[in-house]
């Protein structure tokens, strides 16, 4: 007997390290201070804060992998756990600075590994945060073959009194709405049992579209907040838009959103159509075309993909859909 019998091959991870090593340090700035392989990361807080606050989120994907797998499409599946996490720290108005992963499966595919890896490269980029360090590993008794699992780790920093969290936010405040890119990485236990490839044949559908990778909205809050006043800002992940508002509302205050003024892309027509869904299943499952809100106290510039779609109330603390 050896590890390898048992199912762990050491050589294959050592080799998946040497693969991604360059990919990994494309996104490295000047505060990360090791290299890809240690037993830790070290990021030297950046200079200019007053009062520095560090935030931290954790999230994965879902089963939007099993998707990927499925499909062998598997180039975006970690731009989408870069965007779950990094899109959860802006959300107080934090400047991610650095992204850690975990992976694990039932076999290690160095090459499979690489374009998984590739994929978080191309989502740090986006969120100009550095990939800073991660875990590989492999678990044939735990995994079936093929199967991946990921999760992602962010960190990010922010002003201690500029810090966005919905305490501000009081009646007469607008709602603005950020487009999705579709679907991002909520519902796909529901999109996997309506989508089939059988189904995607008779409707004409492209499964591998199912996969369009969620948004990143790095560049557009911190630019947004560096000019505007926000109040409150909500990533629009699993709860659709009634529980995730209501987590950044004060007490007696009512967020009131016109499904009307909402541009929904035609992939969520298509799950409602096909799935026999209900709308208001579809509203509490989806994103259904924001992937991310934003409340200020003024009337912002409006444009094709960020656009008013509500307004606060004085009321009971909770998101009225009409």
């Amino acid at each position: 007997m050896d590890y390898q019998s048992s199912g762990v091959n050491i050589a294959a991870g050592n080799q998946a390290v040497e693969l991604i090593k360059e990919s990994v340090k494309r996104t490295y700035d000047a505060h990360v201070l090791t290299s890809l392989g240690g037993f830790s990361a070290m990021y030297e807080v950046p200079s200019g804060y007053r009062n520095p606050v560090l935030v931290s989120c954790t999230d994965g994907v879902g089963t939007k992998v099993k998707l990927a797998i499925e499909t062998g499409f598997l180039d975006t599946i970690g731009i989408d756990l870069v965007a779950m996490c990094v899109n959860d720290l802006i959300c107080c108005g934090a400047k991610p600075l650095f992204f850690l992963d975990y992976v694990a499966c039932h076999t290690l595919v160095p090459e499979q590994m690489k374009v998984i890896i590739d994929g978080m490269v191309e989502g740090c980029k986006q969120a100009e945060c550095a990939l800073v360090g991660g875990e590989m590993a492999e678990m044939n008794d735990v995994y079936r073959p093929k199967e991946y699992d990921l999760a992602g780790f962010s960190v990010g920093i922010v002003e201690k009194d500029t810090m966005i969290d919905g305490r501000n936010i009081k009646p007469g405040d607008r709602i603005y709405g950020f487009s999705s890119s579709g679907i991002h990485s909520n519902g796909f236990s529901l999109v996997r049992r309506v989508m089939t490839p059988e189904n995607c044949e008779k409707w004409g559908i492209d499964r591998g579209a199912l996969l369009t990778p969620t948004q990143i909205y790095v560049k557009d809050i911190l630019s947004l907040i560096q000019k505007e006043t926000i109040t409150g800002i909500a990533h629009i992940t699993g709860g659709g838009l009634c529980e995730n508002v209501v987590r950044i509302l004060p007490s007696n205050i009512h967020a009131h959103i016109r499904k009307d003024r909402i541009k929904i892309p035609s992939i969520f027509q298509k799950i409602q159509e096909i799935g026999h869904v209900s709308e208001e299943e579809m509203f509490h499952v989806f994103n259904m075309g924001i992937g991310m809100i934003v409340i200020a106290s003024k009337a912002l510039p409006e444009t094709d993909r960020f656009y008013q779609i509500g307004q606060i109330e004085s009321g009971p603390r909770e998101v009225w859909l009409e």
